[in-house]
C-alpha cells in the first residue's frame, strides 16, 4: 500500500528524478526489446496518461518520493492486444454477476474458531527474518519458495488442489494455488490475493525490510484461510485460486501481469478481492475493518460489507479513495473484473513505518486480534462466493 501524492508533488517528482523518454502514442515491439536491453522501464503514472520510459534509477527514485506507476514493461503489448480485441468483440467482456446477501452463516462460523494467530505468527516470523522481500533481490526469490512450500504443505493430499510459482522476468516468483470446482469447474472463479514482496524506500535492493504489516499480514491471512478450509474437507462449488504477488512495491507487477494474462486467456473471475495490511491501527482511533473505495465494484464492496456484519467482532468505514496503482485490486479492475479491497484502518489511522526497517509486529498499534478479524472476513468472500 503506498500513501498517496497530490498532482503538484507528483509532477515536481517525475522532473526532478525520473528523467523520463520522450512520450509516443505506441511502441513497437522492436522498440521494447531495445529499450529494455538498455535497462529502462515503462511506466503508466495514471489511468489516462501515455506509459513512459524511465531509468531503473529512475524509477527507484518515484518509488522513494511515494509516486504511484504500474510498471506495464512487460504487460504494454498484451494491453494494446486486449483493447484491439475487445473493440472488434473477439474477446468476451468479464461476465457480471450480483452478489446477494451472505447465506452460509453456520457453516462459516464454525469455520472461524480455527484461525489461528499463533500459526500466522508463526508463518510471518520466517518471512520477516529474510532481510528484504524485494522483487528483485535473492531473498525475494526465497520468500516465493517459504510460501509455496508452507501451502504446499497444506494442500497435500488433496488432487483438487495445486499450487505453483508464476515466473516473471525478475526474480521474484508470484505464486497461484488452484482450486478446482467441485460441481462447475468452468464458472467464473474467486480470488483472493495479497502481495508477498517488501521494500526500504531508503534502500530498495539490499535495505532491511521485514514488511511484517505491508504485506505481510495479508500475506499470512490467505495462507491461514486456505489452512483452515482444506482442514474441514471445503470442496467450492466453483473455482478459487489464492495468489501471492511479486513485486507490488515496483508498480504492481506480478498482480498486472497475472490479471492481463487472464483477460488475454478470456477467463472469467466473478470477484477479486485484495488483503493488503491488515495488522495495525492507530492507538486511540476507532478499530475499523476499513473498505476501499476506488478500483472497486460498487456491488461487491456492499456484499464486502455484509460480510463484516456477518462475520466480523468489528464494523466497517468507507475509506477515502487510495488513487491510482495503490494495490493490486486495481489490476484486475483494469481488467474489467469486480474488485474489493479491504485495509486496517482509515487512511490516517493506518501504519505510517512501512516501506522501512521498521515494519514490524513490535511497533505500538499493530494487533493480531485486529489482522484475525481481516482473516475471518475474507473467509466469508472465499466460501460464500464459491458455495
Amino acid at each position: 500500500m503506498k500513501a498517496a501524492l497530490s498532482l503538484a508533488v507528483l509532477l515536481s517528482a517525475t522532473a526532478a528524478f525520473a528523467r523520463p523518454r520522450p512520450v509516443q502514442t505506441t511502441w513497437t515491439h522492436d522498440q521494447i526489446v531495445d529499450k529494455t536491453s538498455a535497462g529502462l522501464r515503462l511506466l503508466q503514472l495514471g489511468p489516462d496518461q501515455s506509459p513512459v520510459w524511465f531509468s531503473e534509477e529512475g524509477k527507484l527514485e518515484l518509488m522513494r518520493a511515494e509516486v504511484r506507476f504500474v510498471d506495464v514493461t512487460e504487460t504494454y503489448e498484451d494491453k494494446l492486444a486486449i483493447k484491439a480485441a475487445v473493440a472488434e468483440a473477439k474477446l468476451a467482456s468479464p461476465q457480471r454477476v450480483s452478489f446477494p446477501s451472505p447465506s452460509h452463516q453456520t457453516a462459516v462460523k464454525a469455520l472461524l474458531p480455527n484461525l489461528s494467530i499463533s500459526r500466522m505468527n508463526s508463518t510471518l516470523t520466517q518471512l520477516t527474518a529474510l532481510n528484504n522481500r524485494y522483487y528483485r533481490s535473492s531473498t525475494g526469490a526465497q520468500a516465493s519458495t517459504l510460501i509455496l512450500n508452507t501451502v504446499n504443505s497444506i494442500i497435500s493430499g488433496r488432487s483438487d488442489i495445486s499450487a505453483a510459482l508464476y515466473a516473471h522476468s525478475w526474480t521474484q516468483s508470484s505464486i497461484i494455488a488452484k482450486v478446482a470446482g467441485a460441481t462447475n469447474n468452468t464458472a467464473p472463479m474467486v480470488i483472493l490475493g495479497a502481495h508477498m514482496d517488501s521494500i526500504n524506500l531508503s534502500s530498495p535492493t539490499s535495505g532491511r525490510a521485514p514488511g511484517a504489516d505491508d504485506d505481510g499480514t495479508g500475506t499470512v491471512n490467505s495462507i491461514e484461510i486456505l489452512r483452515v478450509l482444506v482442514e474441514a474437507g471445503w470442496k467450492p462449488a466453483t473455482p478459487v485460486e489464492f495468489h501471492w504477488y511479486s513485486g507490488e512495491e515496483g508498480g504492481l507487477l506480478g498482480s498486472d501481469a497475472i490479471a492481463t494474462a487472464y483477460k488475454k486467456a478470456g477467463k472469467q473471475v466473478k470477484a477479486m478481492m485484495e488483503l493488503d495490511m491488515s495488522g495495525y491501527f492507530a492507538p486511540g482511533s476507532k478499530e475499523v475493518i476499513a473498505i476501499e473505495a476506488d478500483y472497486i465494484d460498487s456491488g461487491l464492496n456492499t456484499f464486502t460489507k455484509s460480510l463484516v456484519t456477518s462475520y466480523s467482532a468489528i464494523t466497517y468505514a468507507m475509506d477515502t479513495p487510495c488513487g491510482y496503482a495503490c494495490s493490486d485490486h486495481a489490476s484486475w479492475y483494469d481488467q474489467g473484473y469486480p474488485t474489493t479491497m479491504l485495509y486496517e484502518a482509515v487512511t490516517g489511522d493506518d501504519n505510517q513505518r512501512i516501506h522501512s526497517s521498521s515494519d514490524t509486529i513490535t511497533v505500538s498499534g499493530f494487533s493480531w486480534s485486529h489482522s484475525l478479524e481481516f482473516a475471518k472476513v475474507a473467509l466469508g468472500f472465499v466460501y460464500e462466493l464459491s458455495a
